[in-house]
């Protein structure tokens, strides 16, 4: 694999990698599948809507949650998590890597992702320290943050393998929906407004 050749990772931390590509190709009509999907229905390139994705992802409250989220484990780790909730307090938990909208129960993939670390890591113990003191489960973020320092793979990682595994799902949406032949257009309902002169 190449993401491993290029960071010179162990052939278990390669294994790892494949893994949460696969997790992370397709999560249904998230917000930069949508845009792919918006901008391969007006005819639009696959770079093209590739490219949407990719700027919809750039957003902090999409795949910038890895950035955060490594802050967290960073501060867990070294036992000032209370300091770094202090500091983020206008985020919310999702934005750092906990809870999710879709998984009340905890997010599948991170909990896949989480047992691919040995229960004794510091890491992992800090994960589940987080997640009990904000009575949330770890979402996929912080299990890629926790994985990235557990494996040893380099600053960036999570981000990067986040974009590339999205990347194979995105092709996917794209072709799909052009090969529907359909432009996606949604609507808008306007409130009417009294306005004093």
């Amino acid at each position: 694999m190449r993401i491993g050749a290029k960071w010179g990772l162990t052939p278990e931390a390669v294994n790892v990698v494949r893994q949460a590509l696969v997790l992370l190709s397709d999560h249904e009509l998230n917000p930069s599948t949508f845009a792919v999907r918006v901008c391969a229905s007006t005819g639009g390139s696959l770079a093209a809507a590739l490219l949407a994705g990719v700027a919809t992802l750039s957003g902090p409250r999409h795949g910038g949650v890895a950035s955060l989220a490594n802050q967290a484990l960073h501060t867990t780790l070294e036992g000032r998590f209370e300091q770094f909730l202090a500091e983020n307090a206008d985020h919310p938990p999702y934005s750092f890597g906990f809870g999710h909208p879709l998984y009340s129960g905890g997010d599948p993939r991170a909990a896949y992702l989480l047992n691919l670390i040995s229960r004794h890591s510091p890491v992992r113990q800090a994960v589940a320290e987080a997640s009990k003191r904000l009575s949330l489960p770890a979402n996929i973020d912080i299990a890629l943050a926790a994985a990235m320092r557990h494996f040893e793979w380099p600053d960036e990682a999570a981000t990067t393998i986040f974009s590339v595994g999205r990347t194979a799902g995105w092709a996917a949406h794209a072709i799909e929906q052009a090969k529907s032949g359909t432009m996606i257009r949604p609507r808008a309902k306007y409130q009417a407004m009294s306005i004093d002169v």
